[in-house]
């Protein structure tokens, strides 16, 4: 009977006889990613309180029904976006969980400049729901392609039916600034078609977004939510400006806020850096332009940014760290 305990220790230290423990390797990451966001929105609010209490104070005397209209505005911006993430992929999505996480991707943006945290968000999104990598990487791409230029189809709308755009020729930038943004495009383009390492993934991004965009295009109902989002975006994201500035008195038309919003978003949106502050100050600068007094113009744009990104902060935040602790991301 002595020898029992030894034999079955020595059965338990046999390869392959131990039960396995639960792994716990994970569990430190994974808390660590569903607190990031939470920190990043406090953090955010700490280095901005200047910013919040201004824009809270401004947003305090204006007119509440204006404001809830920019409110209802804002959350149309999740919907499209979420249209334009369903249309840039074959695959079917659940609604409602492809919504929460453009809502909470939005909380990711302020943390990663020009749209990276979305995308990124995005990305987790449709390799949980089995999308292989490369084709989440292609919709990316083509969700880019087709923001970009619907908004620019919008812009060119604007700027043939209005004689507004000619206050703006001051804020175009001149040569000494377009040569050497030129000169950094054409060396990644040239980079790009002569270092192998970088051709190779970027060919095969490229024939993957082509192969995905032919079978979306295929796809009447897929192409409309992809091309009717992305035209409908700006304008709705625009809207909300215009509702935020009749609550602040900007004494602008809609059509010229539209305008205004487009054109200052579109150089703004040029420099990379997170939390939209390059396209908050051509935002003031093109409202001023059209002849807005400035401080009005700062505090509409102040204001709006108070209703479109920093009140869905903290429950974008929520939203996405409990996503990831669900495994949806």
């Amino acid at each position: 009977m002595s020898s029992l305990p030894s034999l079955s220790s020595s059965r338990s230290d046999a390869p392959g006889c131990a039960l396995p423990a639960p792994s716990t390797a994970g569990r430190p990451l994974r808390l660590a990613l569903c607190l990031s966001p939470l920190l990043v929105a406090a953090v955010w609010g700490l280095t901005n309180q200047s910013l919040l209490y201004e824009g809270a104070g401004r947003l305090a005397g204006a007119e509440p029904a204006w404001l809830l209209a920019a409110g209802g505005v804002t959350c149309l911006t999740w919907v499209l976006a979420a249209c334009m993430r369903q249309g840039a992929v074959p695959d079917p999505l659940p609604p409602g969980l492809l919504l929460a996480s453009q809502f909470a991707a939005g909380a990711a943006n302020h943390a990663l400049p020009a749209g990276l945290g979305a995308h990124a968000v995005t990305v987790r999104f449709l390799r949980t729901r089995g999308v292989p990598l490369n084709r989440a990487t292609s919709s990316i791409a083509l969700y880019s392609v087709a923001k970009s230029a619907a908004k620019t189809v919008v812009l060119i709308g604007f700027l043939v039916s209005s004689s507004a755009w000619r206050r703006l020729g001051e804020l175009l930038p001149d040569g000494a600034v377009l040569i050497p943004v030129a000169a950094v495009l054409t060396l990644v383009g040239v980079a790009t078609a002569v270092v192998r390492p970088l051709r190779r993934p970027i060919t095969g991004l490229v024939r993957s977004a082509l192969a995905d965009a032919r079978t979306v295009h295929a796809r009447p109902a897929r192409a409309l939510a992809l091309w009717g989002g992305a035209t409908a975006l700006p304008l709705v994201q625009a809207s909300a400006l215009a509702c935020t500035g009749q609550a602040l008195g900007l004494g602008l038309p809609w059509g010229t806020v539209v305008f205004a919003f487009l054109a200052g978003g579109t150089a703004g949106g040029a420099v990379p850096v997170p939390g939209g502050v390059a396209v908050d100050a051509a935002l003031v600068i093109t409202l001023a332009a059209f002849g807005s007094p400035v401080a009005v113009a700062t505090a509409t744009v102040i204001g709006y940014r108070v209703i479109t990104d920093w009140v869905p902060l903290l429950p974008g935040a929520l939203v996405l760290s409990a996503m990831i602790r669900a495994k949806a991301l």
